[in-house]
């Protein structure tokens, strides 16, 4: 098998804000999953890059982007005012959705959304919105507790994975999930012996191994759709 294609750098406009990301696509693509990575950290990420190569090797399209500007990055690192601003990422994260419903190669797949720590939350606010559209979500040692009132109105089936060391969070996911609807599919993956980062040897590719899994089965190609709300 030869290498894995890494992709090709977009631009993505969020409310007149640029966007970086990487787009790759296998050939006859299952689906495209829009990564939302957590607080301080980028669409160069070395987990989430690891996790978007093993999808691609599963045959689904992947789509790193950061959340924030060039220019946002640099003050919040001062700042940090906007990591925990999940209305702001969750409308970042909607802009990209309705990018890859437009644009010539995506827009007849279905859309999944991977999400770790502040990133799941905005990706299950962003869920909420675009019901009919986003297939599948899985949320990497996230905080589905600061989607809110949101989770109420998840209808994408939702995987949940956490690490057996990662105490708090283990906690803030199960009650997450119990303010899910009773009829959304939705499941808790916990990872022993796994901390926060998935640090562990074989960790990493647990979560790549169950999220590939919940992708396939959940994404499928669509011709088009819409913003529920």
């Amino acid at each position: 098998m030869g290498p894995v294609d890494e992709g090709r750098d977009v631009s993505i406009g969020a409310g007149g804000v640029p966007l970086g990301g990487t787009l790759a696509l296998p050939d006859g693509a299952a689906g495209v999953v829009l990564f939302a990575h957590g607080s301080g950290s980028s669409r160069y990420s070395p987990r989430n890059r690891a996790v978007a190569r093993a999808l691609r090797a599963q045959g689904l399209g992947t789509l790193l982007m950061d959340l924030l500007s060039v220019e946002e990055e640099e003050e919040e690192r001062f700042t940090r005012h906007l990591r925990f601003d999940l209305p702001l990422l969750a409308r970042r994260l909607s802009a990209a959705t309705e990018w890859l419903t437009q644009a010539p190669r995506t827009g007849h797949l279905q859309i999944g959304y991977f999400g770790s720590s502040t990133g799941a939350g905005a990706a299950l606010i962003a869920a909420a919105m675009w019901q009919e559209r986003v297939g599948a979500v899985v949320s990497r040692g996230g905080r589905p507790d600061l989607a809110g009132p949101a989770l109420g109105h998840v209808r994408s089936p939702t995987l949940l994975i956490v690490g057996s060391l990662d105490d708090v969070v283990l906690d803030l996911n199960r009650e997450a999930m119990a303010q899910m609807p009773r009829l959304t599919e939705k499941k808790l993956e916990v990872i022993p012996g796994a901390t926060h980062l998935f640090e562990e040897p074989g960790a990493l590719e647990r979560v790549s191994e169950l999220a590939a899994r919940w992708f396939r089965e959940h994404l499928s190609q669509v011709s088009e759709a819409s913003p529920s709300v």
